[in-house]
């Protein structure tokens, strides 16, 4: 994937898990790297430092994505820190907690949705203009096997939420397609980062894995290679408005 190489491409949530796998992946093979983080800076630094030791290049940009302006800040910091914009990774999401549907109030709905559609739509709304400047380009957002199952208890407004993921990159395909933009979704299943570590008890994570046929539990690493696909031109350049399951086979559409 040399075509990779010299490319600019920002992924927002790329302290810890997924995002972080990503971004040394990408550092890896050539690319340059906006890696935003919101809290977890030591993290980002860690990350940053894999980067480099690869040769890669890199930089940091912190902020709540959950608010539109600083979305598209965040955005607008890494086409100028990058000098251009190829490649936009929307990783940022998280469950929130785990919520019966009875037990929705205003500020929980209003934290899921923000953390896990709006910061999406924004960054995607702030980084178009950017890709085409560019000539093209690719956006792979992150949806999750939750948006196909429902998710597992207390995670059916982030399930919900992922639905609407999968759903925008399917009508965002088309609308930017024209640009020579491409929209496409990694969905990760039960993979372990700090979200499962946080959210999902242990006998959770063993009724998980029940349900997987590869008979494990996934890691951060074996997702970084659909990103790279889905952002490469040479590998994938026919290739918009998919969602890709990285799952070990629990679910197969």
């Amino acid at each position: 994937m040399d075509d990779l190489k010299g490319k600019a491409v920002l992924i927002t949530g790329a302290s810890t898990g997924i995002g972080a796998a990503a971004a040394v992946a990408f550092g890896r093979a050539g690319a340059r790297l906006a890696v935003h983080y919101n809290q977890s800076r030591d993290a980002a630094e860690d990350v940053a430092q894999k980067i480099r030791a690869s040769g890669g290049e890199v930089v940091l940009l912190q902020g709540d994505v959950t608010q539109t302006d600083t979305a598209r800040r965040v955005v607008d910091d890494a086409a100028r820190e990058l000098g251009r914009l190829d490649i936009l990774i929307n990783n940022a999401g998280g469950l929130v907690a785990r919520t019966p549907v009875v037990e929705f109030t205003d500020t929980f709905f209003n934290q899921v949705v923000d953390l896990n559609v709006r910061s999406l739509v924004m960054s995607c709304v702030a980084a178009i203009p950017h890709l085409r400047r560019a000539g093209g380009g690719s956006i792979i957002n992150v949806t999750s096997i939750a948006a196909r199952n429902g998710g597992a208890g207390g995670a059916t407004l982030y399930a919900a939420s992922k639905g609407f993921v999968s759903t925008f990159t399917h009508g965002l395909a088309k609308e930017v397609v024209k640009d020579g933009i491409r929209v496409n979704a990694v969905s990760p299943g039960v993979v372990m980062t700090p979200f499962h570590e946080r959210f999902s008890t242990p006998a959770m994570l063993e009724s998980f894995k029940a349900t997987i046929p590869m008979n494990r539990l996934g890691t951060p690493d074996e997702c970084s290679g659909a990103f790279l696909y889905f952002a490469s031109t040479r590998m994938s350049g026919y290739v918009t408005g998919q969602i890709l399951e990285v799952n070990g086979g629990q679910y197969m559409p």
